[in-house]
C-alpha cells in the first residue's frame, strides 16, 4: 500500500543449572548431577513456604549465623547459586561460598554468573527454591529477592539515564533494522515506503514565541521508528537537526497546519535567508514526498491489542517446563503481556511474553493435544476473570501426521530453552497432537521428564541432524558426552537412535529483510521482563543470532526471524515500555578482567556451553586439542535452502 503522497496533489485537494533462558525456570534445577528432581506430580506441589516475620539463624558452610534483615548481609554464590551470609562467604569479594567454587569458576569458561547481567537485578531467583538448599537459605534468598525488587526501579531509572538512541547510530554510524522486519510491531504491515527526505510538518523549537508553533523537516536518517530530522531550509547545516520518533503525537503529513490553522514559522537562525518563505517551501516542496494523511490514524490502530486485563490463559509453568498452568493477564504494554499465575495471592508470581508467544495458549488446549497440567487449586474463576477467546492465540500450521512422522526416540538438533546460545543435540520424547513435540536436551534431562519442552513440528526452533555442522554452527554434544568432536553417525549407532527424516522439518525462509550489523530492541529470554538495545550478529537462513550491547557473547540468543520478542529501535519510547540500555563502563570492565581469566582456561577446552564435570574437564585438559566449528566466511547467507541441511548418513 502506498504510504506516501505527492505535496503537488496535497495542495490542490488541501522468553538441572543451566541458564534461565525465557526467564521462566526460576527456582528450576533440572539438571543437576544427581538427576535428582522434584515430583512433578499435579496433585502434590511444594510450594517455598512465605517467608517468616524473623530468620534469627542460618547455617552456612557449617556454621551458624545470626540473620542480619532482609534486606542486607546476605550474597549468592556465583558458581552454585548457594544463597547465605556474606560474612561467611569465601575471599574479600564474597562471590563464592567456597574455595572449591571459587577454582570451579576460574576453571570453567562458561560458569560466569548470571548476577552480572543487570546491575541492580536480584541475584539469580533459581537460588530460592533450589533442591540441594536447606529451606531457611531459601528463605533467605526470597527475602533478598523481595526487597531488591523495591529498589530496582531506581536503579533501572538511573541505568537509563543520559542514553539516546540517536547518538548511540550516530556516534557509531550503526544501521538499525527497519519497521518492515518486524511484521508484529505496530506499522510493521503498513509502513510503506518512509524513506530519507520524506517531509514532515514538526514542531519548531527554534523560535522565541510564547506559542507552539511548527515549521517543516525532512528526514536525513531513518533508524526504525526514529529519524533523524532536519529543518527545510538549513540545506547542509547539520547544527539543529534532532531525533525523533516518527510515530510521535507531533509528527504530521504536511498540509496538517493548513487545515488545523496552526502556525507554520521557520527557525530564528535562518529566518533571515528568505524574504519569500511561501516561495521557498513551494519550490522546495513540488514533488516531494509526506507521510498519508492517515498516518496517525493507523499508528493508533496498530496499538490496539486484544488481550484485556482479566483474561485467563494457559502459560508454560516456569517451575516444570513440561507443563502448563493457568494465569491471568493483569497488563498489557505494546502487545507484550504481564501474566500472574493464577494461584499467586499477592501477584508476585508473574511471566511476560508477548501475545503472539509460542508459550500460552487459550484455556483447554493442553487437554485438547495431551500435553500435562498443573491443575489449579481455585475451584472457580475469580469474579471478573474471563476465558481468553481462542480466536486471539497464533495460529499454528496444519500438519499431518498420518504419514511419516515424527517417533519417539528420534533425534534432532534444538535451540536449548534453558541456554538460547546453544543449539543442542536432543531427542523426542513424546508426540502429542496436532503436530505438537515434547523435547528433551540429551545428558541434561532430569529423571521425570519435568524439564522436556514442548515445540511444534513446524517451529524454527528444531533442526535435522546436521544442521549446525553445514551450517557452520557449534553444536552442543550431550553433556558428559567425551568423544569429541562430536560425530551425528557415531552417537546415533552407539545410542542405537535414528535421525527424525528431514523433509518433517520447517523449510520456509521469509524474505526478513534482516542483515549483520542492524540494531534493534529484543527481549532478554533470560529474563523476560527486560528489552534490551541489540545487535543481529549472525544471520543463518531465518535463525538469527543476537547479542546484547555491552555484553559478553555468551549471553547471546538464538531467535528466529519472526520472533515477537524482536522490535524496531524506538519500539520501548513508543510503546511506554522500559528499555534497558547497554551495559555501563564498570560493568563491561569487570567483565573484560572476567573474560581474561577465563579466557585462559579454556583455550584448551571444548568451547561447549553446558557445564563440566571435573572429571570432563580433566580430560580434556589432557587431550590438549580445541574442538570448535569455525565461523562460516560470510554470515550474510541468502535466504535459499539448497545447503540448509546436510545429507544424512545411512
Amino acid at each position: 500500500m502506498e504510504n506516501t503522497k505527492d505535496l503537488t496533489e496535497h495542495s490542490t485537494h488541501s522468553e538441572r543449572k543451566r541458564r534461565d533462558s525465557f526467564g521462566m525456570f526460576d527456582g528450576y534445577d533440572s539438571c543437576s548431577e544427581d538427576t535428582s528432581s522434584s515430583s512433578s506430580s499435579d496433585e502434590s506441589e511444594e510450594e517455598v513456604a512465605p517467608l517468616p516475620s524473623s530468620l534469627p539463624i542460618i547455617k552456612n558452610n557449617g556454621q551458624v549465623y545470626t540473620y542480619p534483615d532482609g534486606k542486607s548481609g546476605m550474597a549468592t554464590c556465583e558458581m552454585c547459586g548457594m544463597v547465605g551470609v556474606r560474612d561467611a562467604f569465601y575471599s574479600k569479594t564474597k562471590r563464592f561460598c567456597s574455595v572449591s567454587c571459587s577454582r570451579s569458576y576460574s576453571s570453567n569458561s562458561k560458569k560466569a554468573s548470571i548476577l552480572a547481567r543487570l546491575q541492580g537485578k536480584p541475584p539469580t531467583k533459581k537460588a530460592k527454591v533450589l533442591q540441594k538448599q536447606p529451606l531457611v537459605a531459601k528463605l533467605a534468598a526470597y527475602a533478598q529477592y523481595q526487597a531488591t525488587l523495591q529498589s530496582q526501579a531506581k536503579t533501572k531509572s538511573v541505568s537509563l539515564e543520559g542514553f539516546s538512541w540517536g547518538n548511540y547510530i550516530n556516534s557509531n554510524s550503526f544501521i538499525a533494522a527497519p519497521v518492515t522486519c518486524f511484521k508484529h510491531a505496530p506499522m510493521g504491515t503498513c509502513w510503506g515506503d518512509i524513506s530519507e527526505n520524506v517531509r514532515v510538518e514538526v514542531p519548531n523549537t527554534d523560535c522565541s514565541l510564547p506559542t507552539k508553533v511548527f515549521w517543516i523537516a525532512g528526514i536525513v536518517k531513518l533508524a526504525g521508528y526514529n529519524a533523524l530530522l532536519r529543518y527545510e531550509g538549513f540545506e547542509s547545516d547539520s547544527s539543529l537537526d534532532f531525533w525523533c520518533n516518527i510515530c510521535g503525537s507531533d509528527i504530521h503529513p504536511v498540509g496538517w497546519c493548513a487545515a488545523s490553522g496552526k502556525p507554520l514559522v521557520p527557525p530564528r537562525t535562518i529566518q533571515h535567508k528568505y524574504t519569500n518563505w511561501k516561495a521557498f517551501l513551494v519550490k522546495r516542496l513540488t514533488g516531494a514526498k509526506t507521510l498519508p494523511p492517515d498516518f496517525s490514524q493507523k499508528v493508533s490502530e496498530s496499538m490496539q491489542y486484544p488481550f484485556k486485563p482479566s483474561m485467563r490463559v494457559e502459560v508454560v509453568d516456569k517451575t516444570h517446563l513440561c507443563r502448563t498452568r493457568v494465569a491471568i493477564v493483569e497488563s498489557v504494554i505494546g502487545g507484550r503481556l504481564r501474566l500472574v499465575y493464577e494461584e499467586s495471592e499477592d501477584k508476585t508470581d508473574d511471566f511476560w511474553c508477548h501475545m503472539y508467544s509460542p508459550l500460552i495458549h487459550h484455556i483447554g488446549w493442553s487437554r485438547s493435544i495431551g500435553h500435562r497440567f498443573k491443575r489449579s487449586d481455585i475451584t472457580k474463576k475469580q469474579d471478573g476473570h474471563f476465558d481468553t477467546p481462542p480466536h486471539l492465540f497464533a495460529k499454528v500450521k496444519e500438519v499431518d501426521q498420518s504419514g511419516e512422522w515424527y517417533k519417539e526416540g528420534m533425534k534432532l538438533e534444538a535451540i536449548d530453552p534453558l541456554n538460547l546460545s546453544a543449539i543442542c543435540v536432543a531427542t523426542i520424547r513424546k508426540v502429542l497432537a496436532d503436530g505438537f513435540l515434547m523435547i528433551g536436551i540429551d545428558g541434561s534431562e532430569a529423571a521425570d521428564g519435568s524439564d522436556w519442552f514442548c515445540y511444534h513440528a513446524t517451529s524454527p526452533s528444531i533442526f535435522p541432524v546436521g544442521f549446525c555442522e553445514i551450517n557452520m554452527i557449534e553444536l552442543t554434544p550431550p553433556r558428559g558426552y567425551t568423544k569429541l568432536p562430536f560425530k551425528w553417525f557415531d552417537y546415533l549407532r552407539e545410542t542405537g537412535s535414528i535421525a527424525a527424516p528431514v523433509k518433517l522439518f520447517n523449510k520456509d525462509v521469509p524474505n526478513h529483510g534482516f542483515r549483520v550489523g542492524m540494531k534493534l530492541e529484543a527481549v532478554d529470554l533470560m529474563e523476560p521482563r527486560l528489552v534490551c538495545v541489540a545487535t543481529v550478529t549472525r544471520i543463518i537462513h531465518r535463525l538469527l543470532r543476537i547479542h546484547f550491547d555491552g555484553w559478553e557473547e555468551e549471553y547471546d540468543q538464538w531467535v528466529d526471524c519472526e520472533s515477537p520478542d524482536l522490535y524496531p529501535v524506538g519500539w520501548c519510547q513508543l510503546t511506554g515500555y522500559q528499555l534497558q540500555p547497554p551495559a555501563p563502563q564498570t560493568s563491561r570492565e569487570s567483565q573484560s578482567g572476567s573474560s581474561k581469566q577465563k579466557k585462559k582456561a579454556k583455550s584448551q577446552q571444548y568451547k561447549g556451553h553446558k557445564k563440566m564435570t571435573p572429571l570432563q574437564l580433566k580430560e580434556e585438559l589432557l587431550d590438549g586439542e580445541e574442538y570448535s566449528f569455525l565461523q562460516g566466511a560470510s554470515d550474510q547467507e541468502s535466504n535459499g535452502s539448497a545447503s540448509y541441511y546436510i545429507k544424512q548418513e545411512p
